[in-house]
């Protein structure tokens, strides 16, 4: 006998111990329930209630089977035996996907399993319970047996009951309720059978309802809260009607035009299929640089999902070019996961060459995966991140040596290193001591105060005297980024030494000389773009307060705004430029002084009064707020709720306490249920300054400065 079939074995035994515990609990219920049902109504009613319960119970052991699966058996055989490491899951998993080590000790757990001689799995016998359960049955039962009532007449169907007993027999009673739920067939949910009018399920649910009354009515409705009704089918007593849910809503049911006592609106929760959950684990950081002799770029991610996870794709965009003329070039690649339904691991390793990058490009990739959702899949999609293959400064050879730069991209390159520099310093605060934690935020906060800097030339801006803060060094694994040589100029006492002769003179001019003394230098941005870069100047002054001051969690919103503003001033450029190719049509001279409007389209934008979108919310809570102020308008409230579901925290609350409160205009509770919950909803009314009544008067003052002279 192998190691599997001796555990398979054990679990067995515990399914049987577990169906002999729920058959000596049900037993005595089942007895005690039939034969009062049985003195009371008779006995088919009886013998109906049997079959139920007995269906009721096969349905409870097959989920108690389902439930000691393979995944309760590895619980069971890890915490009770531990000699098997915590490795018993191995014995389920083919030689194929593991490797030699994992091999090995799959071996040794199935021999040491293979030595066990016998492991009880099985639940405990509930004695007590058990014995304390059918002793009080016993005596109920005798109760019931030996309790004299009237004759038993032989019992009579409900449905074939004349119209006239029917009425004569009182009120309408729900004896029995049934819903059925029927899941999407992409879920993989079961089917679920409960008696309760309430229920919460997945979106695209069917339900089923199964309903029994006494006395049989004439006609019987599920009616919904945005006023749907359907109809309830009397086949044999049983009525019954269906419906797909994509929502919640709440419903009651209705008797003969009436509802049904107590009239209580129940409610159904339709639980949303959430979009997958995506986290990247490879690449770490959003910008990566090629290092030298990179050939590859590994990309790894996970997703999950509720109910199981789709198709994987990565999307690869090569950007090759500089300035306004970049050029892209679009591939998708499908990916395979490894794992289960609903968490799979996915991982891609692009080759460089293969892709054309080169010197001077970015390779940018964005993660996307759909889940199994009908008729429509919820696609997540992954932020973007970039591989830059930056290009090496060149020295021209010919005639005037010049050092090439790109200016620009590198300032914004810069405003993104701190935002990195600061989200890889706030992750790692836990483990930093205070005194470290301080010194490294103060070191982001001098490379943001160099970045300022260098924008603040361009708006004529003198920088600021003394010494420089010595150049920072970077983390491991952190973007490195040559901001500190960029072209500007900050007053240093101890400049660099240039290299060569061209790179000589500009450091004289850097030093001794400033580009907001050129006059053309005045007007080379446009006022919206001074404007903007004023912005973004603001928020980096911001930005360093608080890294100065070892306050990065606080200073991260302010470089966010910073780059915002930066990206707006390179956007403000491009549309700038783009405007310059613009030309009218030219003008017909023929069609002038002749009145022919043909082609000429008449403008469709008059003024249109606006309309408040909460204003049926409004006069509802006034008019119920007033004790006096009337009827207040349900039926505009409820077109308001419609439309915006998501402004109220629990929608179907609401629904039911304005139905209750509709029902019972008089009822004080229901009306402060409504006011409660559609307090929070409201919109905030804007403060306005109130205006004194009368100036305060200054007569004590004086008279406390004519006592004071006095003395």
């Amino acid at each position: 006998m192998t190691a599997l079939d001796k555990v398979a074995r054990w679990r067995s035994q515990a399914i049987r111990r577990e169906g002999v515990i729920l058959a000596l609990i049900l037993f005595p219920v089942l007895a005690l329930a039939g034969v009062l049902l049985w003195r009371l109504v008779g006995l088919w009613p009886a013998l109906a209630l049997a079959g139920a319960v007995m269906a009721s119970a096969t349905v409870w052991l097959w989920r108690i089977a389902a439930r000691h699966d393979r995944h309760w058996l590895i619980r069971q055989l890890d915490s009770r035996v531990s000699e098997l490491d915590d490795s018993s899951d191995l014995l389920w998993q083919p030689e194929s996907a593991l490797n030699a080590l994992q091999g090995l000790q799959k071996q040794r757990v199935a021999s040491r399993i293979g030595q066990l001689p016998v492991l009880d799995l099985r639940r405990p016998w509930p004695k007590t319970g058990l014995a304390a359960l059918w002793l009080f049955s016993l005596l109920l039962l005798a109760v019931i047996a030996f309790w004299p009532t009237a004759k038993f007449l032989p019992g009579t169907p409900l449905n074939r009951l004349p119209d006239s007993a029917a009425s004569e027999a009182g009120p309408v009673k729900l004896l029995a309720s049934q819903l059925k739920i029927t899941a999407p067939a992409y879920t993989g949910v079961p089917v679920a059978v409960g008696t309760a009018l309430q229920a919460k399920f997945p979106e695209g649910s069917r339900l089923q309802w199964q309903l029994r009354f006494q006395p049989q009515p004439t006609s019987a409705v599920l009616v919904f809260f945005d006023g749907r009704r359907i109809a309830l089918n009397n086949q044999d007593g049983i009525w019954s009607a269906a419906r797909v849910m994509t929502e919640s809503d709440v419903y009651r049911i209705e008797i003969d035009a009436l509802p049904l006592p107590p009239g209580k609106w129940q409610r159904l929760d339709a639980i949303k299929d959430q979009a997958p959950i995506v986290r990247v684990l490879e690449p770490d950081r959003s910008l990566s640089l090629v290092s030298t002799g990179q050939t590859h770029w590994t990309l790894q991610f996970e997703a999950e999902d509720d109910y199981g996870l789709g198709a994987a794709e990565i999307e690869i965009q090569l950007a090759q070019g500089s300035g306004e003329n970049i050029e892209f070039t679009s591939a998708i690649r499908t990916l395979n996961g490894q794992g289960g339904k609903t968490r799979q691991r996915f991982s891609a390793r692009l080759n460089l060459a293969e892709q054309g990058m080169q010197a001077g490009d970015d390779l940018i990739v964005q993660f996307r995966i759909k889940d199994r959702r009908q008729p429509t899949a919820n696609e997540t999609r992954s932020s973007s991140f970039i591989l830059r293959w930056p290009l090496e400064d060149t020295v021209e050879a010919t005639g005037v040596e010049g050092l090439l730069k790109k200016v620009m991209p590198a300032y914004f390159r810069s405003q993104r290193q701190i935002i990195i520099d600061t989200e890889k310093l706030l992750t790692q605060r836990s483990k930093l001591d205070a005194e470290t934690f301080a010194i490294r935020s103060d070191t982001i906060g001098v490379d943001q105060r160099l970045l300022r800097l260098r924008y603040g030339q361009f708006l004529g801006e003198e920088s600021e005297g003394g010494r420089q803060a010595p150049e920072p060094k970077k983390e491991d694994g952190a973007v490195e980024e040559q901001h500190h040589a960029e072209d500007g100029h900050d007053h240093s006492d101890e400049p660099a030494k240039p290299k060569t002769a061209a790179a000589k003179n500009q450091a004289v001019i850097e030093e001794y000389g400033h580009i907001h003394d050129i006059p053309e230098a005045a007007t080379l941005l446009d006022p919206e773009t001074k404007k903007l870069l004023r912005a973004a100047l603001n928020e980096m002054w911001q930005a360093e307060l608080h890294l100065r001051t070892a306050e990065p969690k606080k200073a991260l919103p302010y470089e966010y705004r910073a780059l915002d503003f930066i990206k707006k001033v390179q956007q403000s450029s491009r549309i700038y430029l783009a405007k310059t190719g613009n030309q009218q049509p030219p003008i017909d001279e023929t069609r002038r002084m002749t009145g022919d409007l043909t082609g000429y389209v008449a403008s469709k934008d008059g003024l249109a009064a606006a309309t408040a979108d909460d204003a049926p919310l409004l006069a509802f809570w006034q008019v119920l707020s007033n004790a006096e102020g009337g009827a207040p308008d349900f039926a505009a409230l409820r077109q308001w709720l419609l439309k915006h579901p998501a402004r109220v925290p629990d929608a179907l609350g609401l629904k039911v306490a304005l139905a209750e409160l509709q029902s019972r205009p008089e009822c004080l509770s229901c009306r402060e249920s409504v006011l409660r919950q559609l307090w929070p909803v409201l919109p905030q009314v804007p403060a306005v300054p109130q205006s004194r009544s009368q100036p305060q008067s200054d007569d004590g003052y004086r008279k406390a400065l004519q006592q004071e002279r006095e003395r």
